[in-house]
């Protein structure tokens, strides 16, 4: 099954939302996860529905120890795209982080799966099993 390259957001240039997503994403890059989080979550107030901003959000969530918040960031990604292995990686390493090591596995495995050749997944999920 070929792999199909990720999905950029779907939503206008010029919009509100897409601006703070940008500038959040900025954010993530500078490793300002808290300033990350800010204007993501603005973002995500404006356009709720966007797993591009769900997931960036889920990252800074992550990034500042929030896992409680990351991990539902990323089941809401997962459940509507099942199909997105950076989701189910990044779900299972929250669940990781929150003591529950054998939901972790399952999203580990499925990330895995859905993306054979990813070192980073396959060497997370070797630690854990």
């Amino acid at each position: 099954m070929p792999v199909e390259p990720r999905r950029e957001p779907a939503f206008e240039a010029e919009s509100e939302a897409y601006a703070l997503f940008q500038r959040g994403l900025a954010f993530l890059r500078q490793r300002h996860p808290a300033q990350a989080a800010m204007l993501l979550a603005q973002a995500l107030s404006i356009e709720p529905g966007k797993n591009s901003i769900r997931e960036a959000l889920g990252r800074a969530e992550f990034a500042r120890g929030m896992h409680e918040q990351a991990t539902e960031r990323f089941r809401d990604v997962v459940a509507d795209a099942p199909d997105n292995d950076y989701a189910h990686y990044a779900l299972g390493r929250c669940l990781l982080e929150l003591g529950r090591a054998d939901e972790a596995r399952a999203h580990l495995r499925l990330a895995r799966a859905l993306r054979p050749q990813s070192d980073t997944y396959r060497e997370t999920l070797s630690a854990l099993e």
